[in-house]
């Protein structure tokens, strides 16, 4: 009986020792340096990592994992697993810009999670090492360089006594509308998700032979639950082989994913809708000249709001390169349910509902609603009135309620927020539902997410969603750049970057909508021009008369690890003024 991953990692050891489990594109170009690990050295080093730990008691405890990108940030992982220790994927501090945010996380998760150890590479410990005087909680915490582990020590690895129920890790949520928090996912989660994930994209025997065990190609940051659960965790889930290489690289050179998929031709690969957004930015006919990604049967696109937009156009833009649209996945999931929820069906188009006639967008088709796909086995997927907590029919919007093997156990140390958000009562329903805090409804099976609960935008009553007013605006102006823009709304009598106030037009009471979002410099000549623009495309869409646009430079909206909006963090900025203004132009 298969009881964790780490045995899984033991059989594919054993029955394929040779075979390639990861390949890392060093400089993130398939003809540059290439770092390859089998699943016989995978487990090697894995159980090197874990013995170690076991030899130090720290069976129990939690391992802060600080690795740049590349298998030793996996054989870390895996490491604690097989010793029994809950490992706490982290970021590490990198380059002057990130450094103080990544050692404010840094600092925040050691202390919540109580870590005992930090696992990390060669420079990242090195780093550490010399900020002891900044970070004094430091001073108590053992810092190890694993690859500096010999391999000798995987000989006096013990098979730690895991269950089920035993925490695997702590993956932090992305905080897109809160202070993020630690879930506790278990040994038995991981592996109800990885079934999830195997059967909604279509992992069969059949097809991972048809493949030659090239299953994925990945860029996504794998301290994040997308990159860590899917191309990482369902590699050695699958005994699979993935393709891995550095966020950084794929965000200086697009082209890198679309060559890297050319090159190794797997099955699955994705990323938040973002990341086809910045593809079709680079899409010259250098790019697309001898590119060929018919082998690509899933392109996954989830973690924040998938776009019509962006699905009809990158389908459009790479069909010369052999890109189906069949191959446009989108799907929904959170870290509070170990990663995937819904998925879409492999081989068929995205599911898409056309604006309403009498809404704000009635008529544009790339304003359609895209469907995130249907529940995998064992889960189940209610909408609810999140007040009276009951069911609601087809087609209304309510809160999207789960339940499933895969729920996780709940949060780190928080009893309240735990029985708060994974222990609801559903009428007519036996068991406990995880509240996802994510607004949606249910047409024939298919999800339709629509929004965050605590994001909704209420004025004079009437509920607005800022994705609504969001899409509206990027609709409107071809300066505004998509998934760029921050819609959230302040009470009458704040004073925020625009210091715009009543005096736009807006009601003199009760809140008032915002909008910031971001424009190229060059386009700076233009502010109150797209201002003018955005105000009346949401007035006319929305019946609403906007307090403030504020157009900040590329780049500098708030946002989370996996690139959802922080519309909480942008308020925050927009009021603080400290929002990154390109131009503020004067409101008569």
């Amino acid at each position: 009986m298969v009881r964790s991953l780490v045995d899984l990692l033991t059989t594919h050891a054993s029955h394929h020792p040779d075979r390639t489990a990861f390949r890392y594109l060093v400089t993130g170009d398939h003809d540059g340096e290439i770092q390859e690990i089998s699943y016989g050295r995978l487990a090697e080093r894995s159980r090197a990592v874990a013995a170690w730990l076991q030899e130090r008691g720290l069976t129990g405890s939690r391992a802060m994992l600080l690795y740049p990108p590349g298998p030793e940030f996996i054989c870390g992982y895996l490491g604690c697993l097989a010793a029994g220790v809950v490992a706490v994927p982290g970021v590490p501090p990198q380059g002057r810009a990130q450094n103080h945010r990544a050692l404010t996380r840094m600092k925040r998760l050691i202390a919540d999670a109580d870590a005992k150890v930090i696992l990390g590479g060669r420079e990242v410990i090195t780093a550490l090492s010399g900020m002891v005087e900044h970070l004094p909680d430091l001073a108590d915490i053992t810092l190890v360089v694993t690859e500096d582990i010999p391999d000798e020590a995987a000989a006096s690895w013990r098979e730690p006594d895991l269950t089920a129920d035993s925490v695997a890790f702590l993956q932090y949520t992305s905080g897109s509308t809160s202070a993020p928090r630690a879930v506790m996912v278990t040994h038995g989660n991981l592996l109800a998700n990885e079934r999830v994930i195997t059967e909604r994209m279509g992992h069969t025997p059949d097809t991972i032979a048809e493949y030659g065990h090239e299953m994925f190609v990945s860029w996504l940051p794998v301290y994040h639950d997308m990159g860590l659960i899917g191309p990482v965790l369902n590699t050695v889930y699958l005994g699979v082989t993935a393709t891995l290489f550095s966020p950084l690289h794929f965000l200086q050179q697009p082209r890198r994913w679309l060559t890297a998929i050319d090159r190794y031709r797997p099955h699955t690969s994705g990323g938040p809708n973002f990341a086809y957004e910045l593809c079709l930015k680079h899409a010259g006919p250098e790019l697309l000249d001898g590119l060929d990604l018919s082998s690509w049967k899933v392109a996954f696109n989830g973690a924040e709001p998938v776009r019509a937009a962006t699905l009809r156009r990158f389908t459009d833009t790479f069909a010369p390169a052999g890109f189906r649209g069949e191959a446009l996945y989108p799907c929904y999931g959170l870290a509070e349910a170990t990663l995937m929820v819904t998925g879409s069906t492999v081989t068929a188009p995205p599911a898409v509902l056309q604006a309403s006639e009498t809404g704000p967008h009635s008529g544009q088709a790339d304003a359609a609603a895209v469907g995130c796909g249907r529940p995998g086995p064992d889960v189940t997927v209610a909408i609810a009135d999140p007040e009276r907590h009951e069911e609601l029919p087809d087609g209304e919007v309510g809160e999207i309620w789960v339940r499933g093997a895969s729920v996780a156990k709940g949060y780190w140390r928080n009893a309240l927020a735990t029985r708060e958000t994974f222990r609801a009562a559903l009428t007519g329903h036996d068991g406990r539902f995880l509240r996802t805090g994510d607004l949606g409804f249910l047409r024939d099976g298919e999800l339709f997410v629509t929004g965050r609960l605590k994001d909704l935008i209420v004025i004079d009553g009437r509920n607005h969603y800022p994705q609504g007013l969001e899409l509206t605006a990027e609709m409107a102006h071809p300066a505004l750049r998509p998934g760029c823009t921050a819609a959230f709304s302040v009470e009458a009598g704040d004073v925020g970057a625009g210091d715009a106030g009543a005096g736009s037009g807006a009601g003199a009471d009760g809140e008032q909508p915002v909008v910031v979002a971001e424009i190229a410099p060059d386009s700076a000549g233009e502010a109150e021009k797209i201002t003018d623009v955005v105000r009346s495309a949401i007035g006319e869409a929305h019946g609403l008369s906007v307090r403030d646009v504020v157009l900040v430079r590329p780049g500098t909206i708030p946002k989370t690890s996996s690139g959802k909006i922080q519309r909480h963090a942008s308020r925050a900025a927009y009021l603080g003024g400290t929002l990154a203004v390109i131009d503020a132009p004067a409101l008569s």
